[in-house]
């Protein structure tokens, strides 16, 4: 039964950062500009930009490197300092390949292994915590970024379809 569980709370942990949060940031990034990605409200705010690095760089350091046993060379000071603009194709490509080998580490962990430790961040935490954060994580600046770019293009970004009275997903190819 705990494998069982274990093997579910990994494929879903895939599934959110894959299936349903990366494909949201995309459908952002293609309402908006290079311009837009990197607004900011203020100077202690986060451009969608910025947000975008600082996705990258957490999952790499807590699923790639954390689980995934990579070594860590994350600078996370840098995710926020950034202020060249980088293209949102760029930015998009860094997010996607990272989601990718989050995935393939997660799609090749054996459930047992969920409660060993790893040193992450400085702080010694399980591979399930370690999981779990990471993907907490994306959702919460996911969540960033949808509002951002709401406020920014003034439109619906039409995530669901509620024709038929239950939501449906619209992105990913899905309707």
């Amino acid at each position: 039964m705990a494998d069982e569980t274990g093997r579910a709370f990994l494929a879903e942990a895939r599934r959110r950062l894959s299936e349903d949060y990366l494909p949201k940031i995309e459908r952002c990034l293609g309402r908006l500009t290079d311009e837009q990605v990197w607004w900011r409200a203020g100077e202690h705010s986060n451009s969608i930009g910025n947000l975008l690095l600082h996705l990258e760089g957490n999952l790499r350091q807590w699923v790639v490197c954390g689980a995934g046993g990579r070594t860590d060379s994350r600078e996370r000071d840098r995710e926020f300092a950034e202020r060249r603009r980088l293209p949102r194709e760029q930015l998009l490509a860094r997010l996607r390949a990272a989601v990718a080998e989050a995935a393939d580490v997660l799609a090749r962990h054996e459930p047992s292994a969920l409660l060993e430790t790893r040193r992450v961040q400085g702080l010694d935490v399980t591979l399930l915590v370690a999981v779990f954060h990471a993907v907490e994580h994306f959702s919460m600046h996911t969540g960033q970024v949808i509002l951002l770019t709401k406020m920014l293009s003034g439109g619906d970004l039409a995530f669901y379809d509620f024709s038929a009275g239950a939501p449906r997903a619209t992105w990913g190819g899905r309707v």
